[in-house]
């Protein structure tokens, strides 16, 4: 005759949570509680234990609980998932050490998209960025431009194919790949100098009253994303963020761009 055992019921809950997790890819504290029916006090503590144990983490920009790619066996369905986990933690840092604000974008066809933003961290309303799942122009914000000016030729050439208008010149072309290359050999981009051609953000780069510094994140030498800082350009000169904070940022996307390759070969 087998014998009855009980169940833990604070494991049960716990797995509970996790499965919730992994069902809805990210899911808020509230969300949580409408869909399990636990007290958001019992939730928070399931939370926490779980991320402690690396089971799941909260991304910045909003808060939403996660499955984690990191300390686990499972496989992110995009490198991108997989990049804002390990990110989340020296973005927050790097919020404190430059007070400013900043995002991760990943790349898609024809934009970078953001995939975390430490924003929240500072509330600046002069500077709000994200959320997640924004899509930034390659060729008029910085992020964009850091990721284009590092990644392989054959990416980029597909890259500006896709983006160039019908009626772009050949000389408009040129002059943004030597706008590239200029950003490539110093290592860092910006929103300046503005160009032509009527890609996406280019109203929002003029009008919003910021500045922009970007770097790319590397993956064995490969460009896998791009991180910024972001300034109310009436706060601070250009020049001055870039000798102040550009080591910091630098610093921060090779940490990032470490921490995958180290994750990669476990």
């Amino acid at each position: 005759m087998q014998q009855k055992v009980k169940v833990i019921r604070a494991l049960e809950r716990g797995v509970d949570v996790l499965f919730e997790i992994r069902r809805s890819r990210a899911v808020s504290l509230h969300d949580l509680h409408l869909r399990l029916g636990l007290p958001k006090a019992t939730l928070l503590r399931i939370l926490v234990t779980l991320a402690k144990k690396g089971l799941v983490w909260q991304r910045i920009a909003d808060g939403a609980w996660l499955a984690s790619h990191t300390l686990t066996e499972s496989v992110a369905r995009d490198i991108s998932e997989t990049l804002a986990e390990i990110a989340s933690a020296p973005m927050a840092a790097l919020s404190a050490r430059v007070n400013w604000p900043s995002v991760l974008a990943a790349p898609r066809l024809d934009h970078v998209e953001i995939i975390e933003t430490n924003s929240p961290l500072l509330r600046l309303d002069s500077a709000i960025l994200g959320p997640v799942g924004v899509a930034l122009s390659y060729i008029h914000t910085a992020t964009g431009r850091a990721y284009l000016s590092a990644c392989g030729d054959r990416e980029r050439d597909a890259i500006i194919a896709r983006l160039r208008p019908p009626n772009a010149t050949d000389g408009e072309e040129q002059a943004l790949r030597a706008m590239l290359a200029d950003f490539r050999a110093r290592g860092y981009s910006l929103r300046d100098p503005l160009f032509s051609w009527p890609d996406r953000n280019k109203q929002a780069v003029v009008r919003d009253g910021r500045r922009s510094m970007a770097v790319a994140i590397r993956v064995h030498g490969e460009a896998v994303a791009a991180l910024n800082i972001t300034w109310p350009s009436r706060r601070v000169e250009t020049e001055t963020v870039v000798r102040r904070h550009y080591q910091a940022l630098r610093d921060t996307a090779e940490g990032i761009g470490g921490a995958y390759e180290r994750l990669a070969v476990r």
